[in-house]
């Protein structure tokens, strides 16, 4: 990449370009983005954010913008302003602001084109239990019901049903670590609580599988990084656990590639980590799969129209600009 940076965000455009926004290099934040080109392997920039902003969440719109919004700043201020990338153009322009300033939210485009925020943090000890709608037709926010747990470096994933489950995260105070999990009713604008997670576990993955399960793995919690993995049942709102990771991490990425299996890259464990693997949902197992080149956390990985998976980014004792192809 041009820039060096972590905490930033990755997005698939429809003509299968990858555009990486803001983040934060080193001590600066950034309101930079590049576009990364499938066809010549080359990065090159593109309009720039009006606000420099990490932490943030990135969104698809069906009309092909990208909505971007929240995170914080270099002064370490929360952020509620919002913005649009126009791919045909290459510039950005200001949309609605969030009712409340967050980071370490999630951010689910639903079937509707609404796009859904919900939880994080905007200050150092508290978590959010509020949510919001962004309509794309009006640019505006809308608070819908709030979620029944409060939390932050929750994971979020989209059912067959249309509904958004939201699994674990951490509480108000350090160490408070959740397994509950709660689903959004798009329909009605409500949260209804359903199975806990057999581990409380924050900073996790969580993917959906072709089969409509929900797999989270990884994560830290009771004073441990974990390697354990577990499956969600919506038809049943209950929790399976499933064959263990072959290392416990952190803040991983993970990615569904064309075959079905879920890959998992870097992250950290007390050292930054360049392994990864790979799950199989048709056997329940972790298996070791080709290193990256770089140890890395806080970075993306975006699967690509080829097959290919696309690692940007992030930090090993300092912010990254080099990119890889797995």
């Amino acid at each position: 990449m041009n820039v060096t940076r972590k905490y930033h965000t990755a997005s698939i455009l429809a003509n299968g370009s990858v555009l990486v926004t803001g983040g934060q290099s080193n001590s600066s934040y950034l309101n930079s983005t590049e576009l990364y080109n499938p066809s010549t392997g080359t990065w090159t920039t593109t309009g720039s954010m009006s606000t420099a902003r990490g932490y943030h969440i990135a969104s698809s719109l069906a009309n092909g913008s990208i909505l971007v919004a929240g995170g914080l700043n270099s002064s370490g201020g929360y952020l509620s302003s919002a913005e649009l990338y126009n791919p045909s153009t290459g510039t950005w322009t200001t949309t609605g602001s969030m009712n409340i300033a967050r980071q370490y939210h999630t951010a689910s485009t639903l079937v509707n084109g609404l796009v859904l925020v919900a939880g994080g943090t905007n200050s150092g000890s508290s978590s959010l239990n509020s949510a919001e709608l962004y309509n794309p037709s009006t640019g505006t926010w809308t608070m819908v019901g709030n979620m029944s747990v409060a939390r932050y470096w929750h994971t979020a994933s989209i059912l067959a049903n249309g509904s958004v489950l939201v699994a674990g995260g951490e509480s108000n105070s350090s160490s408070s670590y959740l397994n509950s999990a709660e689903l959004y009713n798009p329909s009605t604008g409500t949260w209804t609580t359903t199975g806990s997670m057999n581990v409380a576990r924050y900073y996790h993955i969580a993917s959906t599988l072709a089969t409509g399960l929900v797999l989270v793995a990884s994560g830290y919690g009771s004073s441990a990084y974990l390697n354990s993995a577990e499956l969600y049942e919506p038809s049943t709102g209950t929790w399976t656990a499933t064959g263990s990771m072959t290392v416990a991490r952190i803040s991983p990425t993970a990615s569904t590639l064309a075959n079905g299996l879920v890959l998992v890259s870097g992250g950290y464990n007390g050292s930054y980590l360049n392994s990864a693997e790979l799950y199989n949902p048709s056997t329940g197992t972790w298996i070791t799969t080709a290193n990256m080149s770089i140890i890395r956390r806080y970075h993306t990985a975006s699967t690509l129209a080829n097959g290919l998976v696309l690692v940007t980014g992030g930090y090993n004792g300092g912010a990254l600009n080099s990119a890889e192809l797995y």
